[in-house]
């Protein structure tokens, strides 16, 4: 099934649920680097009896996954541009809609944070950004990025970006994220994902689900000069 292409008209576009197509080696290579990317909690344990600060009526949670799942849909902001280097607030953590700067940021993965006011730029034109918080010279850190970077790379090709001719393989950024109170986060417009720790078929099935439902639809790449 292709990638949804939806414009923001109307009702909230919403992602349409689409087959999980991951070889079984790519889910447990992903598996693998996700119980060493970071420890999972027990279900038993406290993380599961706390509501995160920010959960609202939207929020929901994934009852199978092996740490603290939450999903939500925040309320749409203005799709607007704002100077580069503007202080923006935004209404979820990770920013999921609303100001941004005019210039998105290269659908690739960084090694430095990639400023939010870029990588919203990037959720308009209905990319997906995978974001994590590690802590300074926290050992698992590369195991947590390289975990996301594994669950990119099981995405399917955009078929858009291929039509366009861009270069780009699907519009995805990874990037640290010091602002981040959780671990592991993923933001599409509209939606975000929260988790205590890589729990890669929950993320990828979000990635899947909300991929492609900016309100404004296309391919071509962005800055790394930020």
């Amino acid at each position: 099934m292709p990638w949804q292409r939806s414009r923001e008209s109307g009702p909230r576009p919403r992602g349409v649920a689409r087959p999980l197509t991951v070889g079984l080696s790519v889910f447990f290579s992903l598996a693998a680097l996700a119980a060493g990317a970071c420890a999972s909690k027990a279900k038993g344990s406290d993380v599961f009896d706390v509501v995160p600060a920010d959960a609202s009526d939207e929020t929901t949670y994934v009852p199978d996954a092996p740490c603290l799942v939450a999903l939500d849909s925040p309320p749409l902001l203005p799709a607007i541009h704002v100077a580069i280097g503007t202080d923006i607030i935004w209404d979820s953590n990770p920013p999921s809609s609303g100001p941004h700067y005019p210039i998105w940021a290269a659908y690739q993965t960084y090694s430095s944070p990639v400023p939010r006011g870029y990588y919203v730029h990037d959720l308009e034109h209905g990319a997906i950004v995978f974001a994590y918080n590690c802590a300074d010279g926290d050992a698992d850190c590369a195991g947590v990025a390289a975990a996301l970077q594994a669950a990119s790379d099981a995405l399917p090709d955009d078929p858009l970006c291929a039509e366009e001719g861009t270069g780009v393989r699907v519009r995805i950024v990874i990037t640290p994220d010091p602002l981040l109170d959780v671990p592991v986060a993923a933001a599409a417009w509209g939606y975000t994902y929260k988790a205590d720790c890589v729990d890669p078929p929950s993320l990828i099935a979000f990635a899947m689900e909300h991929y492609g439902n900016g309100p404004e639809v296309l391919c071509g790449n962005g800055t790394t000069s930020f």
